[in-house]
C-alpha cells in the first residue's frame, strides 16, 4: 500500500477503541508499553514537578481518546479542556469519564505513574482527579481558523498535543500552521507539550494504514523557535519495540513556553 492511499485520521476517523487496544492497552501482547506508556508518562510527571507548568485552563489536543498524558497535568490545573475531531473518539472518551460500562481501562496507566511516585495505591483516586478537571470535551474542527466554532475558548495556560500533529499534518508548512493556533491559543507566557513519533510516515489502527508526517528532532526545533516559542525540556527515546503497525523511530517529548 503506497502512502497515497492510506487514510486521513481527521477526515476518515478510526475506531477508538482498536487505537487504545493496539497501543495502550495492558495486554501481555501489546508491545508499546515503553513507547507510548511509560515514556511519556515519566516525561510529564518530571516537567509538571518542576513546578513551572501549572494555571487554571489546560487545553488538550490529541489523537484518538487518550487519557494517560492528563494525569499528571490534572493536579497542576483547575480546568482541562479536551478537543477531538471526531464523534466516535468523545463517545470513547465520555464513556470513561462517565465510568460507564465497558469503558476502556486506564488502571493500569494510573498504577503505572502511582508506581514511579511511590504511592500505587492511590491510582483510583488519580482516575477520580482527572475526571473531576476535565470540565469539557468539544467538537473541533482543525482546518477552521477557529477550531471550536461557535465556542471560543478561554486563553489557556497550558496545551499538551500527544500524537495529533503526527496525524493531521500534510507538511512542514501544515505543522508551523498548527503551531501558530496553538500559539494563537496560549496566553502570553503558556506552555505548549508536544508528544509525537520521529520520522513517523503510517501507523494501523485495524485494517487500515493511516497518513503520518514525517520529521525529525531538528525540524522540530526550529519551528516552535520560528512561530515565538521558547524551548525548555527536549526527550527522544529511541523506538524500544518491534511491530509493523507503525514505523516511527523515535518518541520526542518536547516542553516550550510563548514568549510574552
Amino acid at each position: 500500500m503506497d502512502s497515497s492511499s492510506h487514510k486521513i485520521y481527521h477526515v476518515h476517523g478510526f475506531d477508538s477503541r482498536q487505537h487504545l487496544e493496539f497501543y495502550l492497552s495492558d495486554k501481555p501482547d501489546m508491545v508499546f508499553g515503553e513507547d507510548c506508556l511509560a515514556f511519556p508518562i515519566e516525561s510529564l510527571k518530571k516537567a509538571f514537578k518542576e513546578g513551572h507548568i501549572k494555571g487554571d485552563v489546560l487545553i488538550d489536543f490529541s489523537l484518538g481518546s487518550l487519557v494517560h498524558h492528563l494525569i499528571a497535568p490534572s493536579e497542576f490545573f483547575n480546568h482541562i479542556i479536551v478537543l477531538k475531531v471526531k464523534d466516535r473518539c468523545i463517545m470513547e472518551l465520555k464513556r470513561w469519564l462517565n465510568t460507564r460500562t465497558g469503558a476502556f481501562d486506564w488502571g493500569h496507566a494510573a498504577k503505572l505513574h502511582g508506581e514511579m511516585q511511590e504511592n500505587s495505591d492511590r491510582s483510583v483516586d488519580k482516575e477520580e482527579k482527572v475526571r473531576s478537571i476535565v470540565q469539557h470535551v468539544v467538537k473541533c474542527y482543525p482546518e477552521m481558523k477557529n477550531m471550536t466554532d461557535p465556542i471560543v475558548l478561554p486563553p489557556a495556560d497550558c496545551i499538551i498535543s500527544f500524537w495529533l500533529l503526527d496525524s493531521i499534518c500534510k507538511d512542514q508548512n501544515d505543522y508551523r500552521r498548527y503551531l501558530r493556533k496553538f500559539s494563537g491559543l496560549l496566553k502570553p507566557g503558556g506552555h505548549l507539550i508536544l508528544i509525537g513519533g520521529l520520522d513517523i510516515t503510517y501507523y494501523t489502527v485495524g485494517k487500515d494504514k493511516f497518513h503520518a508526517f514525517p520529521y525529525d528532532e531538528d525540524f522540530v526545533r526550529k519551528a516552535l523557535v520560528g512561530e515565538g516559542f521558547v524551548i525548555d525540556n527536549c526527550k527522544v527515546q529511541k523506538r524500544t519495540n518491534v511491530s509493523d503497525l507503525v514505523d516511527y523511530k523515535a518518541i520526542i517529548f518536547i516542553a516550550a513556553h510563548k514568549e510574552k
